[in-house]
């Protein structure tokens, strides 16, 4: 496999996130401090509580005197304010306001406590085994701990899940009316260096140090869009770790190619189905089947489905099947869950007859 760049950071992790596959890590679950990554589950809990219709954009929430007397970064809303919510997500995406978030927080779960109960529920939901939270903001804390392979997971998901959502990630400038133009910027460094970058999100402590989640997505030729996710956990300065970053992702993109296997729910294979009212099962997946492979390695690609047999109907829709192994060679690339891409009915009683002799006579 290619060699990855010189990374100056604690611990980093490179996810195609299109491909599924990570392409490059250093201690990817060594516990760490988020710091200000914790917002991108506080993000993933308010996105999901506008999908849910429990709060919307435009209504007000106030600021309650524990918002307000946050400290570190800052939005520089006060209780004498009223704020709408989607100047509030603004606050805490872009600004990476504490306030923003602590008031955010208390509108979506009543209280912080209740929140960061809320929050532990959803890194348990999505996976994330490693990841422990104290609070919705980030702020230093006995316990307060993640990893880089979950932080990939947490940001992959937000991406997938609240895909219109994300776009408040690449927003360069914003400030709330009357509050300091000078805290309008975004501190993600690569929204101003690299116009394939869209997000995601920084976060520093003294004990963290600097951490950059960062994502690009780039338009390839038979492929179409393809995004990586850069995990730098630990650089030295705000400079280092969007150099880092962007080193992961350029790294990224030239030394592995794409290749596109099947297009979103075309059929992978089609095996016989027992005591159905179909003789065949379409399998596929629902996502197009990318594979990222070394540079220039891609007809060196082979393809293995691995499924029960026989298969015996009913069937579900969607169902779990089998299993794409895409392998380079002999060596094992990754392995792709098949489902069923349309359910399949017991067939009737001479027919189910019928099948059983058939198969007892196999």
């Amino acid at each position: 496999m290619p060699r990855p760049p010189e990374i100056a950071a604690k611990a980093y992790l490179l996810l195609d996130v299109t491909a599924n596959q990570v392409l490059a890590a250093k201690d990817p679950d060594m516990l760490v401090e988020p710091a200000s990554l914790t917002k991108l589950m506080t993000a993933y809990l308010v996105f999901d509580a506008l999908r849910a219709r429990k709060i919307d954009l435009k209504q007000t929430l106030p600021v309650s005197t524990k918002a307000w007397k946050m400290p570190g970064a800052r939005m520089f809303i006060d209780p004498k304010m009223q704020v709408p919510v989607e100047d509030l997500i603004k606050g805490m995406v872009v600004q990476s306001g504490n306030d923003a978030t602590m008031a955010l927080a208390e509108g979506v779960g009543g209280s912080a406590e209740y929140f960061v109960e809320m929050m532990n529920a959803q890194a348990k939901a999505l996976g994330m085994k490693n990841t422990s939270y104290k609070n919705p903001e980030g702020l230093a804390e006995a316990g307060h701990v993640t990893t880089a392979r979950d932080l990939s997971t947490l940001a992959t998901r937000l991406m997938r899940d609240f895909p219109d959502e994300v776009a408040y990630y690449a927003i360069k400038k914003y400030r709330y009316p009357g509050t300091p133009e000078a805290n309008g910027n975004n501190r993600n460094l690569l929204l101003f260096r690299d116009p394939t970058v869209d997000g995601l999100k920084t976060g520093h402590t003294d004990a963290a140090g600097y951490c950059l989640v960062a994502t690009a997505k780039r338009d390839f030729p038979n492929v179409g869009s393809r995004r990586l996710l850069a995990v730098v956990l630990g650089a030295d300065s705000e400079n280092a770790r969007a150099n880092e970053a962007q080193k992961l992702l350029n790294w990224g993109y030239t030394a592995f190619d794409a290749v596109k296997l099947f297009e979103a729910a075309q059929p992978v294979a089609a095996p016989k189905i027992w005591k159905g009212k179909d003789d065949t099962v379409a399998l596929g997946s629902p996502l197009p089947l990318v594979v990222a492979v070394p540079a220039g390695s891609a007809a060196q690609i082979k393809t293995q489905v691995v499924r029960p047999d026989p298969l015996v109907a009913p069937v579900a829709k969607g169902q779990s099947l089998g299993t794409l192994r895409v392998m380079r060679g002999d060596e094992a690339l990754l392995n792709v869950p098949l489902v069923a891409l349309k359910g399949v009915e017991q067939a009737g009683v001479l027919g189910q007859a019928w099948d059983a002799i058939r198969l007892w006579l196999k």
